[in-house]
């Protein structure tokens, strides 16, 4: 007897935005999607890094980060620091946190020279600056960032999940030993940064990982959630068809061409000599 299993079992229905635990940080740099973001109820932060402000445009650092701010006071905001340098990062970490207390001052794991960033972050963890340590990627990196920081003010430890992921690697185990890492200092909380799809929004929250940081485009998927597939799939049909009408793409059937009449003359055969017949004198 062939056992069967229904659609449900293998595409359960996933919780809606309401439901999650995990907190939802909008990622990006354009000062109208970070608004537009700011105003949902269910985006509980703000993070950006000097990449996504370049992408976006900004050429004054210190004037865009103010403004951003003066427009969003009631949710953290996480602004990066960019020198190579520690003593400079930790000059720069230092006016960054003093813009708000809703700041949060991101630092790199490392410098470019992979230098750690570890005691630079214990020195600002005890002067009482708020931190989203970031670009980790190893549980290594993970214990002795959560040990500098300590039991310092309100902090992050950022993963990038989404870049693990694309070297092949299941960031689901890394993600889940980390959260119980981070549970002996509990002003810590983990985020899982650089996510690739919508679906990462409900891993975070299966493994009580507290943040995502999530893009626009990845964010606009929300609408989604619990769409019926059957739906979905009838949709994705019209969406080829109508993109093939549209592209006036035609297999019409070509026009026969005439066939050639090729006439075949046959060879005569040449009429073999009797054998009584004397051979011709050369």
């Amino acid at each position: 007897m062939t056992r069967t299993t229904d659609d449900a079992q293998l595409t359960p229905m996933p919780k809606t935005v309401e439901q999650l635990k995990v907190k939802i940080f909008a990622d990006g740099a354009d000062k109208a999607g970070m608004l537009e973001m700011a105003r949902k109820p269910w985006v509980s932060g703000l993070t950006t890094n000097p990449t996504l402000m370049r992408k976006a445009g900004i050429s004054d650092y210190r004037a865009f980060a103010k403004d951003i701010l003066q427009a969003i006071p009631d949710k953290p905001i996480s602004f990066e620091v960019f020198s190579d340098d520690c003593l400079e990062m930790e000059r720069q970490a230092n006016e960054i946190a003093s813009w708000g207390d809703n700041v949060y001052v991101k630092i790199p794991v490392t410098n470019t020279q992979c230098e750690s960033c570890c005691p630079l972050v214990e020195r600002l963890a005890k002067a009482g600056v708020k931190q989203n340590v970031t670009a980790l990627m190893t549980l290594r990196q993970v214990r002795e960032v959560s040990e500098a920081i300590g039991d310092g003010p309100n902090s992050y430890v950022s993963i990038f999940a989404g870049r693990i992921a694309d070297t092949g690697r299941d960031p689901v185990p890394l993600m889940t030993e980390a959260v119980r890492i981070l549970e002996a200092f509990p002003k810590q909380e983990l985020i899982w940064a650089s996510p690739r799809e919508l679906l990462n929004v409900f891993q975070a929250d299966a493994i009580g990982c507290q943040i995502i940081t999530v893009t626009n485009d990845v964010l606009k998927k929300l609408s989604l959630v619990g769409k019926d597939l059957d739906q979905y799939s009838l949709e994705t049909v019209k969406m080829f068809r109508d993109d093939a009408v549209a592209a006036g793409f035609s297999l019409d059937v070509e026009a026969s061409k005439p066939e050639l009449e090729v006439t075949v003359y046959a060879k005569q055969p040449t009429p073999s000599r009797r054998a009584s017949e004397p051979a011709a004198v050369k």
